[in-house]
């Protein structure tokens, strides 16, 4: 039996709202694993983000630098956060601080925080412009890309794949355009937001079905669960969703972490034609969604399971789960006092 409060783990990504970070699914997930008794600390970029106020699952909440700042400065905010409350491992949620965690992942080890994540190598490899690439190796599908730099490459892209089509940023965002006036107006808006390049695709029609699971880092998987999207907001989040078993999907999953040997979580979505029997791959992501524990919730804990494969703890063959089991994300209001608001501007934490 382990000991409780042998780990206290930092969760980014708490950012709760329209559009949901992961961080609150993770922590929910690793406290739901009551015989690892991990401790949770939220790690958020501002004072608004709702999971700070979450105390039933973040004992405390600290504030970082943003990570297009300097690498100095952040790893100093965390050492401070290991210094002041202790500081085990972190699970960051966030594509845009992934960078920074890979480059200083061994100093965060050497001062005893640990991290399981893809090399840069394996990082860069989910670029939506290597999509191509992936996908032929998983023998699967891929709508037709162009990367896209300027306005001239935008129209001769658009001219070549035809509309509809999808244009999206290199980490967040995306749009369905049905004119070359409407793909201009996204183009520029992703530009303006995320820098370039934007990616154009072709737009494909059919079931929206994502897996997510985590690489052990050698070829084998930890484990892994496939849904398939009922409903989705404005922004392209799922909203419902009901797990499946779809081969092909299972197949790519397996080839991926086989043939990346990577090294933590990760999120395939694709979609699948069901009439040509065809599945395509959209997006890769190197972290966990924002539905994760969904997976938690039909019995595989995959923050759990990696938290335990992370630091050397015996770990059980991850269990099957159900197809057809129902997955609803629903809002939730909390009411605080202003003074918890006020320490986190101010101090950088809750109290």
């Amino acid at each position: 039996m382990i000991r409780r409060n042998d780990f206290v783990v930092g969760v980014s990504g708490i950012n709760a709202a329209d559009n949901p970070g992961p961080g609150t699914g993770v922590a929910r997930s690793l406290l739901e694993d009551t015989t690892l008794g991990a401790r949770v600390v939220g790690l958020a970029y501002d004072a608004l983000e709702p999971g700070i106020y979450m105390d039933w699952l973040f004992e405390r909440s600290f504030t970082l630098p943003y990570p297009s700042g300097g690498g100095e400065e952040f790893v100093d905010r965390l050492l401070e956060i290991q210094a002041t409350h202790g500081l085990d491992l972190i699970v960051p949620n966030l594509d845009v601080e992934l960078p920074l965690y890979i480059k200083y992942a061994d100093e965060l080890a050497s001062h005893g925080i640990q991290t399981f994540l893809p090399t840069m190598r394996q990082f860069r490899l989910r670029g939506k412009d290597k999509l191509p690439e992936v996908a032929e190796t998983l023998g699967i599908d891929v709508p037709t890309t162009r990367i896209v730099m300027s306005d001239e490459a935008l129209v001769e892209a658009c001219g070549e794949i035809g509309f509809p089509l999808v244009v999206k940023g290199a980490y967040y965002l995306a749009y369905t355009a049905h004119t070359l006036a409407e793909a201009r107006g996204h183009f520029h808006a992703i530009a303006a937001q995320w820098g370039y390049p934007v990616i154009v695709q072709q737009l494909v029609r059919g079931e929206e079905l994502n897996l997510v699971g985590v690489g052990d880092g050698r070829g084998g998987s930890l484990g892994s669960v496939a849904m398939k999207k009922v409903s989705i907001t404005s922004l392209g989040k799922v909203w419902a969703a009901v797990t499946l078993k779809n081969p092909l999907l299972a197949t790519a999953a397996e080839r991926f972490v086989a043939g990346t040997k990577w090294r933590g979580p990760y999120e395939l979505e694709c979609i699948f034609d069901p009439e040509q029997q065809r599945l395509y791959l959209i997006e890769i992501n190197p972290r966990f969604p924002a539905w994760s524990y969904f997976a938690t919730g039909v019995g595989v804990n995959l923050p759990g399971r990696m938290l335990r494969h992370a630091m050397g703890l015996p770990l059980e063959e991850a269990a099957a789960y159900d197809a057809g089991r129902f997955f609803m994300r629903y809002t939730y209001e909390m009411v605080t006092d202003m003074n918890r608001f006020q320490d986190v501007v101010m101090r950088g934490a809750t109290l």
